[in-house]
């Protein structure tokens, strides 16, 4: 398989992360699950615990990491104890979590001390 420049590592290339994208992965390492919502399509998430980023920015990381591998995004599986009030124009509660590769990039991150 030949390298596309599609921000994953599986092509040989380097994972290529957003600022955006990296502040999440670090997020879920402080917090293993976090909120998501999204209409019936699914098309785009909506993540509103960052309110210093703008909507559209959160969701393309979300988007990012999923495409990459490094988070899921469970739209069935809603957060317990969590009030989803701020979500309540979004009909879809669910979670996303980091993948066991995304742990493990996470990891690497820390231990090369990468800078935001």
């Amino acid at each position: 398989m030949s390298c596309e420049n599609c921000g994953s590592c599986r092509g040989g290339c380097g994972l290529l992360l957003t600022e955006a994208e990296l502040a999440l992965l670090r997020r879920l390492g402080e917090t293993p699950f976090l909120p998501i919502a999204a209409a019936f399509d699914r098309k785009t998430p909506v993540y509103l615990e960052d309110p210093e980023r703008p909507r559209e920015q959160s969701a393309a990381a979300i988007q990012g990491l999923a495409a990459k591998g490094l988070l899921c995004l469970d739209y069935d599986i809603p957060l317990k104890n969590f009030d989803y009030a701020a979500y309540r124009d979004y009909p879809l509660h669910g979670s996303i979590a980091l993948t066991g590769r995304g742990q493990k990039i996470l990891e690497q991150i820390e231990i090369q001390g990468i800078e935001e």
